[in-house]
């Protein structure tokens, strides 16, 4: 496993943040069906998604339900950059005129979207995680590959990605 510290400052629209490009195009290639449950305006993906309906994304689902949308084992590539805190979690709600449930503001909301990301993961497919923690998907069908830490320096919190990749043969 590679890891990588770099300093960067920070930026609401994470992948333009230099390292965390150049380490999405390390993992992406055209050939890939590459997903975005949570793609803000960003357009890297080849299927993306965004609650606010403002955002020129392909759909305005709730990341969830986008995410149950693909077949078992059809996605070659996913980006996961939700937001960071269950704080946010709830601030985006509200933002859009969603209501703010229980399960919006509890740890299980972030579960219930990695096993499905485990689930529609190609056998060698990449999934790559940001946040303010390590966890990535975290799970025995997931091997940990590289993690690059950006730190704005300052009173911002890092960014830490992780790129994860399923291992062949084991099921969701």
């Amino acid at each position: 496993m590679k890891i990588t510290r770099t300093w960067q400052m920070p930026n609401s629209n994470t992948f333009s943040i230099k390292p965390i490009s150049n380490l999405i195009g390390k993992y992406l290639s055209d050939d890939m069906l590459s997903i975005d449950p949570f793609a803000n305006t960003s357009r890297i993906a080849r299927i993306t998604n965004d609650l606010n309906p403002d955002y020129p994304t392909d759909f305005h689902l709730d990341a969830i339900d986008f995410l149950k949308r693909f077949d078992t084992e059809s996605v070659d590539f996913i980006l996961y950059d939700p937001p960071y805190s269950l704080r946010q979690v709830s601030e985006c709600y509200k933002g859009v005129g969603r209501e703010v449930t229980m399960e919006t503001t509890q740890a299980s909301w972030n579960t219930a979207h990695k096993s499905e990301i485990k689930r529609i993961l190609k056998p060698n497919g990449v999934c790559m995680c940001f946040g303010w923690n390590s966890n990535g998907i975290g799970s025995s069908d997931m091997e940990l590959v590289e993690v690059l830490l950006v730190a704005h320096g300052g009173q911002h919190n890092d960014t830490i990605v992780t790129v994860e990749r399923k291992i062949q043969g084991h099921l969701f």
